[in-house]
C-alpha cells in the first residue's frame, strides 16, 4: 500500500515544482535522484508512455519500483497509456502516491478513480490541450488531482498551449479547494507564473530543470515565481 503521509505531503505543499523525470539522465538515475533531493524538490514525475496511446515509449513498472527504493519522496505518476486500468494497480503496488490516467483512455473514468483510491494512493485524470474541460466534469468529485495539459501528451520539450490556462481558470470554480490542479507541458520560468495565476498549485517541469546545471537554483526561482501569483 502506497504511504498516505505522501499524499498528505503533496496537498499540504504549495506551490509544488515536480521533475520530470522524463528529462533526467537515467545513466546516473540516482545520482540525479540525489541532487533533486538536495534542492529540496517536494516530488517527482514520471511520464510513463506504451507507444500506443501517445507516439513514444518510456519506461516503466521496473523504473518506479527502483525509484521507490531510492527515495522516500511523493512521486506522482502520468500513465499515458491505453487501457490504464490493467495497469493502475500494479503502479500502486510499485510504488506510485498519485496515479493519473487520461481521459481520452477510457470510456468511463469513474470506476478505474475509485479503485485508484481504495488502494490508498491519489487518484488523478488528465486531459490533453485539444480535450473539451467538459469531458472530467461528471468524474471531478473523485479526482485528488487533475492535469492540465499544456502540450499534446507524448513528448517533452513542447511548446506551451495557453488553453491550459483557461482551462485551469475554470477548475479553480469546479473542483474543492484539496484538489491538486497540476500543468504538464512547456513549464519554465516564462510561463510558470502564469498558470499559477490561472489557478495550478503543481508544476511539472523536465528540461526548465534537467538544462541547468544547478538544480537548487532553477528550482528555487521558478518556485518564487509561482508564489508571486
Amino acid at each position: 500500500m502506497p504511504d498516505r503521509s505522501n499524499l498528505s505531503r503533496l496537498r499540504e505543499a504549495s506551490p509544488v515544482v515536480l521533475p520530470s523525470l522524463l528529462a533526467c539522465d537515467f545513466g546516473n538515475l540516482e545520482r540525479e535522484v540525489r541532487r533533486l533531493e538536495a534542492a529540496g524538490v517536494q516530488g517527482l514525475h514520471l511520464d510513463v508512455m506504451d507507444g500506443c496511446f501517445v507516439p513514444n515509449l518510456t519506461f516503466g513498472l521496473p523504473i518506479l519500483e527502483a525509484l521507490r527504493r531510492l527515495t522516500d519522496l511523493p512521486l506522482d505518476v502520468h500513465l499515458m497509456i491505453v487501457q490504464p486500468g490493467r495497469y493502475a494497480d500494479r503502479f500502486v503496488d510499485a510504488g506510485a502516491d498519485v496515479v493519473t490516467f487520461h481521459i481520452e483512455a477510457v470510456d468511463d473514468p469513474r470506476p478505474l478513480l475509485a479503485r485508484i483510491r481504495e488502494r490508498g494512493a491519489g487518484a488523478g485524470i488528465a486531459l490533453n490541450p485539444a480535450t473539451p474541460l467538459a469531458q472530467i466534469e461528471g468524474c471531478l468529485d473523485l479526482c485528488d488531482l487533475v492535469l492540465a495539459m499544456s502540450v499534446p501528451a507524448g513528448f517533452g520539450g513542447q511548446s506551451f498551449d495557453e488553453v491550459a490556462l483557461d482551462k485551469l481558470r475554470r477548475l479553480r470554480d469546479l473542483v474543492p479547494a484539496e484538489t491538486m490542479l497540476e500543468v504538464d507541458g512547456g513549464v519554465n520560468d516564462r510561463t510558470i507564473a502564469r498558470c499559477a495565476a490561472a489557478g495550478a498549485r503543481y508544476f511539472v517541469a523536465g528540461t526548465a530543470i534537467f538544462g541547468h546545471s544547478d538544480y537548487a537554483a532553477v528550482v528555487r526561482q521558478l518556485t518564487e515565481l509561482a508564489s508571486s501569483c
